[in-house]
């Protein structure tokens, strides 16, 4: 076999090779966007179904079998939701409320914990950081009673206050987490040109790692916000007055007996409707943020 006919048959088998190589990249691409298409939908149709039920009449969202789709659009559950008890309003506030101080509190406490365990030389801080994270594998749930009798003494049941530290309480080691390893992935040279400049501790922290890591910041702050937006179990707990209630709290509660004698599924449904658009709203501003700080804080 001549040397040009053994360059052909190879020049014939690359191309055939990249044809089929092409052929099942196209095929696998496809294939992806189907999976993901089937899970989205999977992720997006009981939020739809939500929002459909409460634009329901109250007789047709207790109708048995139900119906996918309403036959008038009403905003009834919506008007019984927005005077419901204390009002729709107050209970939205104090939700509100406890997330803010909630952020507020898991950046104060994570932001200088993560700082100094990520860049000073603290002997065993290695020992005592995976002893702050072994606080994940206890359930918050088993915490509870003893939190609630520390809250009596101190008088911070029933308060805004009190319910954003158990909160806090929750997330702190996985914020911990996230920031710790943060500061860890800056690099070095940042740190020395600021200090050779003369600049101390907390200049540094102000001025070269806060904007560097302002991906991690958001990250922290906005699962500090789901959390405590979305807690229930913590702030049946801690509080028993109505007036301390959060919209968790009160979405539970509005499972009340109607006079079909079943459960107004509609005001229910609404109120889940107008707990989740905060949520969506705040995971679509911050996205690129927050996926860029949760790498930063998984990867070294």
């Amino acid at each position: 076999m001549s040397v040009q006919t053994v360059e052909s048959t190879a020049r014939e088998v690359s191309r055939t090779g990249g044809r089929a190589g092409r052929l099942f990249a196209g095929r696998n691409r496809y294939l992806t966007a189907a999976v993901c298409l089937a899970l989205s939908t999977i992720m997006v149709l009981p939020i739809l179904v939500s929002v459909l039920a409460s634009l329901k009449t109250t007789a047709e969202a207790a109708a048995v079998p139900p119906t996918y789709f309403p036959s008038t659009i009403s905003l009834d559950s919506y008007a019984r939701l927005w005077t419901y008890q204390a009002g729709l309003l107050h209970y939205v506030g104090n939700s509100l409320g406890t997330a803010l101080l909630t952020i507020a509190l898991a950046l104060g406490l994570t932001i200088p914990a993560g700082y100094a365990l990520g860049r000073f030389p603290i002997p065993g801080k290695e020992l005592f950081f995976v002893f702050l994270l072994m606080a994940l594998i206890i359930p918050y749930q088993a915490l509870l009673t003893p939190m609630f009798l520390m809250f009596v003494q101190l008088k911070l049941t029933n308060t805004i206050v009190g319910l954003a530290i158990l909160h806090t309480t929750i997330q702190l080691p996985f914020s911990l987490y996230i920031m710790r390893n943060s500061f860890e992935a800056v690099p070095n040279e940042l740190e020395e040109a600021a200090l050779i400049d003369g600049g101390g501790p907390w200049q540094v922290l102000t001025k070269v790692f806060l904007p560097a890591l302002t991906p991690a910041i958001v990250t922290v702050a906005l699962f500090a916000f789901i959390t405590s937006w979305n807690e229930l179990l913590g702030s049946l707990v801690i509080n028993s007055k109505e007036s301390a209630f959060t919209l968790p709290v009160i979405l539970a509660a509005a499972r009340t007996e109607t006079s079909l004698g079943g459960t107004d599924w509609g005001m229910l449904q609404a109120g889940v409707t107008i707990s989740i658009i905060p949520c969506i709203g705040v995971y679509l501003l911050l996205q690129k943020y927050y996926v860029s700080g949760l790498l930063s804080g998984a990867l070294k």
